[in-house]
């Protein structure tokens, strides 16, 4: 559970970075100090979200590839933050969680956090990314 919780905490992290356009250390280390957390999802928490920040544009790129009739600017900044997380963890990642898990986690921030329509939304995009981006870079 608490791993589902360090990724919760991610997404509010890369939620604030879509308006700030900065990395925040206040918010980092108020994430750090949940108690709910072990060392290990502590860890998590720091690396997925400097190397999130580190693929920022790639990430981008890769999302709007997937994008039909859309483009980046008229999506809600909550699915691009937890489309971003997905992506990340789904191709850049050290973790080895499945795709089909990190894609589960990201419908359910989706179904907690936005529209009632964004988390198929987030669904489809993520599935068209598995499709045609993984392509055996990670094992399921």
């Amino acid at each position: 559970m608490s791993r589902r919780l360090a990724r919760e905490d991610c997404f509010k992290l890369i939620f604030e970075y879509e308006f700030l356009k900065e990395k925040n250390e206040i918010s980092l280390f108020q994430c750090l100090e949940d108690e709910n957390l072990n060392d290990e999802d502590k860890e998590f928490i720091k690396t997925e979200y400097d190397g999130l920040l580190q693929k920022n544009e790639e990430i981008e790129s890769i999302i709007t590839k997937y994008l039909k009739d859309y483009t980046l600017q008229r999506l809600f900044k909550v699915d691009i933050a937890i489309l971003k997380i997905a992506i990340y963890e789904m191709l850049f990642s050290s973790e080895n969680t499945p795709s089909g898990v990190v894609i589960n986690e990201a419908v359910e921030l989706a179904k907690k956090y936005s529209t009632d329509k964004s988390y198929s939304f987030v669904n489809g995009i993520l599935a068209s990314v598995y499709k045609g981006e993984c392509d055996g870079k990670k094992a399921d």
